[in-house]
């Protein structure tokens, strides 16, 4: 069910329902606190695409890995792995692996093979491909540059980290392009002895900061490593430019995803401001987890009725609706600022479930929710 503010006449014109997003993006971007479900919302979108006859993929930057418990596989990789299914069009999964991601692009951007060699051996870049802060982000950001511009795949569904890393995720590109203009990294890249001795100084406090991550013998790999670099930032930074271009794309679509509870409410709201900081608009609100409204009647009314039939099983029944009813009602309330703040968007309210999701099956009836089918 879609539910979209509607008041007077300076209301905003309504926004494409998920229904249309999923069928005409290119890149649709999941983001929310952990435990609302984005994970699994990510994989609803993606089969609702095959169900349009698209060619979707789903990658999760989600080290929890529950992408592949959803979609019912034994395990999934760096590298697209199609899943069967009722669908006329086709589905893949990817569970980003950021070093082999990394890899590639060293492999990509070095002019020789011998360069490459150098970097991928050297002990510095090893510690940085998988350890340092944001280098996950970033490569998160290559891998989807890299499944949007495969022909094999008309749209890409990316489930992203907890609210607060996921704009680490978007900001990566800015972030990379920072660091290479950065006046530390020029003088860690000079080859001249005369240039070393001033390293020795100056590169101090950010040889301290990166030998907590990778061991106080970083020195020395670090400065082989920014040397065998050398040449490589042009490649780097234009990849990072085009890749903030397809963030900010008419194509990108952002889906935010949050549950009832006043603390993910608040993480959603946290989301939704920066985003609209960055002029970046929201496609859809789902909220996962809602209780159902089994009457319209306010729970005092209910309990002023559970009254009249005390002692008997209908006023159990009646104190029963009331506390529903209260619940649901304060959900609503919690709610209210969010659904202003992504207005025009839609907001689509999934309920409770009886089971947890974990199947195809599972997903299949969340998609009827989140489509309306239910």
């Amino acid at each position: 069910m879609t539910d979209t503010t509607s008041a007077a006449d300076a209301a905003p014109e309504p926004a494409p329902g998920l229904d249309e997003l999923v069928a005409t993006s290119r890149i649709v971007i999941c983001s929310g606190s952990g435990g609302v479900g984005k994970t699994t919302t990510a994989a609803v979108v993606a089969i609702e695409a095959a169900a349009k006859g698209r060619r979707a993929v789903v990658v999760t930057i989600d080290p929890a890995k529950r992408l592949a418990d959803a979609l019912g596989l034994d395990g999934i990789g760096n590298t697209p792995k199609a899943i069967d299914g009722p669908w006329p069009g086709e589905l893949s999964a990817v569970m980003l692996d950021t070093k082999s991601t990394f890899d590639g692009l060293v492999t990509t951007y070095s002019s020789d093979p011998e360069q490459a060699e150098r970097i991928l051996a050297n002990r510095f870049y090893k510690n940085i491909s998988g350890a340092l802060s944001g280098t996950q982000e970033y490569m998160a950001m290559e891998k989807l540059y890299e499944l949007h511009n495969d022909d094999a795949f008309d749209i890409v569904v990316v489930d992203t980290p907890p609210s607060r890393n996921a704009l680490d995720f978007l900001d990566a590109p800015r972030r990379l392009t920072r660091f290479l203009d950065h006046r530390l990294y020029r003088v860690l890249m000079a080859p001249t002895r005369g240039v070393m001795k001033a390293v020795n100084v100056a590169a101090q406090a950010f040889v301290r900061q990166v030998s907590k991550v990778v061991g106080a013998s970083v020195f020395e790999d670090a400065i082989t490593f920014f040397q065998a670099f050398d040449g490589m930032e042009a490649g780097f930074k234009e990849r990072a430019e085009k890749v903030l271009d397809l963030l900010t794309s008419p194509a990108t679509s952002y889906v935010l995803v949050a549950s009832p509870k006043r603390d993910t409410v608040a993480e959603a709201q946290f989301f939704a401001e920066k985003l609209a900081e960055a002029d970046i608009p929201i496609s859809a609100l789902i909220v996962n987890r809602m209780h159902p409204h089994f009457t319209d009647e306010m729970p005092e009314a209910l309990r002023e009725r559970a009254q009249t039939f005390e002692g008997g099983d209908l006023g159990g029944l009646y104190r029963n609706l009331a506390d529903f009813s209260l619940v649901a009602h304060r959900e609503e309330d919690h709610l209210t600022g969010l659904a202003q703040m992504v207005d025009p968007a839609p907001v689509i309210r999934v309920p409770f479930l009886r089971s947890d999701v974990h199947d195809l099956t599972g997903l299949a009836l969340v998609g009827d929710h989140l489509f309306g089918r239910a």
